[in-house]
């Protein structure tokens, strides 16, 4: 059922961003091929010793592709994770279903195809005890404010049969969906990142039952990527995180007042106002007991080639428990566009995944996957995992074969050459030691 809206409009100079896919590209013009000019950033790593057994996932490449989200989450719930895949080709989200460990099922969800698919979020929408899905449409990757952008919602029948239902149409870009009991009714409400281009806004969806929403505009600003719920300050009530990158570059908290009332907040804004922001993730690091960010920074989609810059990586907003974050640059991979968390040594303590979207792709030995190994007092060293596929646009990281250490699966997007490294999604299985 589509929604009418009002128009939020905040012209503006944008500086663009990208898919989160975020999502998505500004400052590019599509087919220009430029030489790329001196890269004053390391854009490769020391070799990591972690041994890890590579494969492709479902369908191997075909033309570019355009992979804009992968997630790990059990679907079926049936103890063995599985992988969800936004394709902006097929315009489809596509579920690997984990049969075995490390064997997967390749199933097309719904009945309709989804108009450039750039993010999942899995919740029971309608309380009838079955996991739904509920899917940003960013409608077009390339910038636009034409009203191309969706919310969209997989309705599960319980038998992993799934029922496409459009929630919201008439919106710019939609580049994140995020699912919270907002209010306190018990029923999941929504969180809308309308990135859009000049234009768009952040807003949440009463969800009234029967799968009717009501409407709420939180702020009218183009460039949202991410826009995570979660109790930040501990007092019970699920807030609104949001990273915002167009003029700005910000992340703010919608704190969480009660019925339905909302107070903003700036979090972080870095002096660096060519800083690339690309997405925004929650991990406790350091496991306090305190929800932390992390800020991925290799957005550079510029006129010209997107050149690696000396500041792209991973900015640590560790939760001081008081309201405050306190940033620290944690990992550096040029054109980081996302990082997964998880422990992938086996010591405890947890590790960062980093992926390059944008590196010197000319050069075979620049690094596209890396971790960041932590030595448990939250101090990080760079470890090179990979060089291929290139163009790593999202990951996710988990325990996928059941060994107890974190894998690793990531998708590619594939908007500029060179094309040399083709992928599209890439499986990064732990393996016991000794073994590759």
């Amino acid at each position: 059922m589509a929604f009418s809206r009002l128009t939020a409009v905040l012209a503006g100079v944008a500086v663009l961003l990208p898919v989160g896919f975020y999502a998505v590209l500004g400052r590019i013009k599509p087919g220009r091929e430029v030489s790329p000019p001196v890269i004053p950033a390391t854009v490769s790593f020391e070799p990591s010793t972690l041994p890890f057994q590579k494969s492709s996932l479902g369908k191997a490449p075909v033309g570019r592709p355009l992979i804009t989200n992968v997630q790990i989450f059990d679907l079926d719930r049936d103890g063995k994770p599985d992988v969800l895949v936004c394709d902006a080709v097929l315009q489809r989200v596509i579920w690997h279903r984990q049969t075995a460990p490390g064997v997967f099922e390749e199933h097309i969800l719904g009945d309709t195809d989804i108009s450039s698919p750039c993010h999942v979020e899995v919740t029971d929408l309608n309380g009838d005890g079955h996991l739904d899905i509920v899917v940003a449409g960013l409608g077009s990757v390339f910038p636009t404010d034409e009203a191309v952008g969706s919310v969209v919602w997989l309705e599960s029948d319980g038998k992993q049969n799934f029922k496409t239902h459009v929630l919201m149409t008439g919106l710019r870009r939609v580049a994140d969906v995020r699912a919270g009991d907002l209010n306190g009714d018990g029923k999941p409400d929504l969180v809308v990142a309308e990135f859009g281009y000049l234009q768009g806004s952040i807003r949440w969806l009463e969800n009234k039952g029967n799968g009717q929403f009501r409407d709420h505009e939180l702020w009218a600003v183009p460039g949202c990527i991410h826009c995570p719920i979660l109790d930040l300050n501990g007092d019970g009530k699920p807030d609104i995180v949001a990273l915002v990158s167009q003029d700005d570059e910000e992340v703010v908290v919608f704190e969480n007042k009660g019925n339905g009332e909302f107070k903003r907040r700036s979090l972080y804004r870095p002096d660096n106002f060519d800083l690339g922001s690309s997405g925004l993730f929650v991990a406790d690091l350091d496991q306090d007991g305190k929800p932390d960010l992390l800020l991925t920074t290799g957005d550079n989609l510029e006129i010209y080639y997107p050149a690696p810059q000396p500041w792209h990586g991973c900015v640590w907003l560790r939760n001081r428990g008081d309201g405050t974050f306190e940033p620290k640059q944690i990992g550096h991979l040029p054109g980081t566009y996302a990082a997964g968390v998880g422990d992938l040594d086996g010591d405890g303590d947890l590790d960062v995944v980093l992926v390059g979207m944008f590196n010197d792709w000319h050069n075979p030995a620049a690094a596209s996957v890396v971790w960041l190994e932590n030595d448990g007092k939250q101090n990080f060293t760079t470890r090179q995992i990979d060089t291929r596929p290139s163009h790593l646009a999202t990951v996710a990281v988990g325990d996928l074969n059941g060994d107890g250490r974190a894998d690793i699966v990531a998708g590619s997007l594939h908007l500029q050459g060179p094309f040399n490294r083709l992928g599209r999604v890439t499986l990064w299985l732990s393996q016991p030691e000794g073994k590759r």
